[in-house]
């Protein structure tokens, strides 16, 4: 189904049957991704006297209650409630879901540290001729299948210096999407730099913008262009699991 869509001046065409999906499954079982220490997801079936909400154990039912934490076991999306002190969440501020996305692959460079980060010098590289995508899908180096089962916590993974969220800012991007479990340095003594400055909170709080993390872009899926789906489940919280989907402009 070719789809032919018209945004701000531009046209984009679009495949609706060959979506690409960038989100990792949330699942149960110690192979799933996870990072902040936190235990895999849980699925328990309800118990009520002699019932169960389990088939396979005689019930009518499958009745589970499902216990995760949307920041550490898998692909989420969330808004600025996660560093406010104000009560924001995603289902009131992402307001539409389909926006015009850049994907890139980058490098992360060596600090002196030794830490690995995103310099606003690799952004204005790859996006230098992109015009002012409103959404920007970061794909890291290396891109082994492992992210899709990998255990950041106590790892420092890859991070987003604050001088190359200013970059985005500066383009306009309003979603950011990433393939590792923060924008921040895992231990920065609480500051989340690239967070507070990709919001502007406190100064000038940018509501309408989302920061999506733990997604992966399959190696075969090429730097350009897209049309992103950005879909979450309604939470009334500061995040939630999401399903990112990708269209390629043809």
């Amino acid at each position: 189904m070719i789809a032919t869509i018209f945004h701000q001046g531009k046209e984009y065409r679009i495949d609706f049957f060959k979506p690409i999906d960038i989100s990792i499954p949330l699942h149960t079982g110690s192979d799933c991704v996870s990072a902040w220490y936190v235990e895999p997801m849980k699925l328990e079936p309800v118990v009520m006297g002699n019932w169960i909400g389990d088939v396979t154990q005689g019930g009518s039912v499958n009745f589970r209650t499902v216990t995760f934490n949307p920041h550490g076991n898998g692909t989420h999306t969330e808004c600025v409630g996660h560093i406010s002190k104000e009560f924001y969440t995603i289902n009131k501020n992402l307001e539409r879901f389909m926006f015009v996305a850049e994907v890139i692959t980058v490098l992360p460079e060596q600090l002196e540290n030794g830490d690995f980060v995103i310099s606003r010098k690799a952004l204005e590289v790859l996006l230098k001729d992109c015009g002012k995508p409103e959404a920007v899908v970061i794909r890291t180096l290396g891109n082994g299948i492992n992210k899709m089962h990998a255990h950041y916590s106590n790892t420092n993974p890859p991070y987003v210096l604050k001088e190359a969220i200013e970059f985005l800012n500066e383009l306009g991007v309003m979603h950011l999407l990433i393939d590792m479990p923060s924008i921040d340095k895992e231990q920065d003594e609480g500051k989340l730099e690239a967070h507070h400055t990709f919001w502007n909170y406190p100064n000038n709080t940018q509501l309408h913008k989302t920061i999506t993390e733990f997604i992966y872009v399959p190696n075969e899926v090429y730097d350009g262009t897209y049309i992103l789906n950005l879909q979450i489940a309604p939470f009334e919280n500061d995040a939630s699991p999401s399903k990112p989907v990708l269209y390629k402009v043809v």
